[in-house]
């Protein structure tokens, strides 16, 4: 195989390299079992587990840290939940500024790889196992597909198995039974070292943080099980004679120890056991302990506590809010640091294995998407008035801020239908307006043998169909105001004297519609049909 150029400007043959994962010939590491230091671990345990990492013997604390997780689970569900909001993104591999056309094709060649990835995000979740640790370490299983090399496997090994270098003390390398170690190969490693503190390596890792709340956490659970193991109980107290044997005095101290429990026991008639006052206490210190241990591990992983614990704090959304954004920013924090490490050490191996590429610089990037969309609905509302205004507003940028895609060439669009014109309706005059126009057409017209006929068609458009019920109410006093008067508008002034308290509006209406059944009909006969 042809040389290959590292991410570090390094020359090698990738022929061995690709042969077969480092650790195949290390037996010693497959065959080791891990220890357990959180057995029985105390402050001063600790203590030595820790200076023993800071001097490159990183194998007790990342047991340690290991332990930690798997035994408690508030700790567990904390780190769980900040790495699976980095799962959970959307991603991509972006070209590098001002691209060519050979380093576009070079991007959407990558992307297709890491998508057809069946384990792309197992990978990820093993990776952000540095959060913790300070470096997690994968190490690939390569393999030739169709004249393509794919990572055929990728295997997290634990951080046990590695140390640092006595020299600088920031270099992991792999445990062969050697003082310095053994460096790990170009390319066959996805190292991910996950800076929660600065520092050395060895305690650049969260789980430093964590393991002094741990620890006094289940000091008090511990306390806690042992006092509800009592609790309740009466002090027994056991008498012997003087000249008891020893034998007597352990047959005895088994009867009063079991005695609690079993409420039964046997001794002998020469000794006594009596029952003093049941144990007194309360629970509350030892909850109030464990309640600072959990928050403090909150506080150290994800930013705060309200986004764990808000249902007991009895606080508002609000707050919890906040503390939700500090929470976004550790993401957005991790999500940086991750997409570096898959763009060094995945995508550029990738493209130096397949297509030759030896430029670091111009390496296309991972990147996972951490924006939040806008809200679509203050956007549609603002951006038209802004543009109204004169602003002038980058369709790009709205187009990111809204994380809607920019169609291609030829993609077919949504868009708003034509607009059809509408004639606006002749203002129509109001009910009173129209009847006080009728009612003088109407008068004017009395006596008249042939009514003006705009005044008829107005009456029928009126009397279309059914009359409203307060106008019928008062189409009777109307025609007895007219057959007892000579014209219209002294029939209204009739009526409105007669009943102050009615709208003009309906006597008006009322009188109008009146006049058009007295012309018709005459007065006489329109009062006929009514009583």
């Amino acid at each position: 195989m042809k040389q290959i150029v590292d991410q570090y400007g390094q020359a090698f043959s990738a022929a061995e390299i690709l042969a077969e994962p480092q650790t195949a010939r290390l037996a010693q590491l497959q065959r080791e079992v891990a220890g357990h230091p959180a057995r029985g671990l105390t402050p001063q345990r600790l203590n030595d587990v820790l200076q023993d990492a800071e001097q490159g013997n990183l194998i007790a604390q990342h047991e340690l840290f290991a332990d930690m997780e798997e035994r408690d689970a508030h700790l567990f569900a904390e780190l769980s939940k900040r790495k699976r909001a980095v799962t959970k993104l959307d991603w991509d591999v972006v070209a590098p500024r001002n691209a060519s056309k050979a380093e576009q094709d070079l991007t959407a060649f990558v992307k297709e790889l890491l998508q057809d990835m069946p384990d792309f995000e197992d990978m990820l979740f093993d990776l952000l196992d540095g959060i913790s640790h300070g470096f997690s370490c994968l190490e690939i299983d390569w393999q030739l597909v169709e004249k393509t090399w794919l990572p055929k496997a990728l295997h997290h090994r634990p951080q046990s198995w590695f140390q640092m270098d006595w020299e600088t003390r920031n270099h992991i390398r792999l445990r062969n039974n050697t003082m310095e170690g053994l460096e790990l190969k170009q390319f066959g490693w996805l190292l991910h070292q996950h800076k929660a503190i600065s520092g050395y390596t060895a305690r650049s890792g969260l789980g430093r943080v964590l393991v002094w709340p741990y620890l006094f956490k289940h000091y008090s659970v511990g306390d806690m099980a042992e006092f509800l193991d009592i609790y309740g109980l009466p002090m027994r107290v056991g008498k012997y004679p003087g000249n008891a044997t020893d034998a007597e005095k352990l047959t005895l101290m088994r009867a009063v120890a079991g005695i609690g429990h079993n409420a039964a026991g046997i001794i002998p008639a020469s000794m006594s056991i009596d029952f003093e006052q049941a144990v007194q206490g309360s629970e509350a210190p030892f909850e109030a302990m464990i309640s600072w241990a959990e928050r403090s591990i909150s506080k150290a992983i994800i930013g705060g506590t309200l986004t764990s614990e808000g249902g007991s704090t009895g606080l508002g959304s609000g707050l919890a809010e906040i503390h939700n954004e500090v929470r976004m920013d550790i993401r957005d924090s991790d999500c940086k640091q991750l997409a570096g490490t898959i763009t060094n050490q995945l995508i550029y191996p990738l493209l130096a294995l397949n297509k030759g590429f030896a430029d670091a610089r111009r390496c296309p990037r991972f990147q996972m998407d951490t924006q939040e969309p806008e809200d679509l609905k203050s956007f549609a509302d603002s951006l038209p008035k802004l543009v109204a205004i004169g602003m002038k507003i980058s369709a790009p940028w709205a187009h990111d801020k809204l994380r809607i895609p920019v169609p291609a060439d030829g993609e077919e669009v949504l868009g708003v239908p034509a607009a059809t014109v509408i004639e606006p309706p002749e203002p129509k005059p109001t009910d009173k307006t129209k009847a006080k126009a009728l009612l003088a057409a109407l008068t004017k017209n009395m006596g008249s043998d042939f009514p003006d006929q705009d005044a008829v068609d107005g009456a029928l458009e009126l009397l279309d169909g059914e009359l409203q019920p307060q106008i019928a109410k008062w189409l009777k006093p109307a025609l007895t105001a007219l057959s007892n008067t000579e014209s219209g508008e002294a029939a209204l002034e009739l009526l409105a004297g007669d009943n102050p308290l009615v709208d003009d509006a309906v006597l008006i209406e009322a009188l109008t519609r009146a006049m058009f059944v007295v012309e018709l009909l005459g007065a006489d006969a329109a009062l006929s049909e009514l009583t």
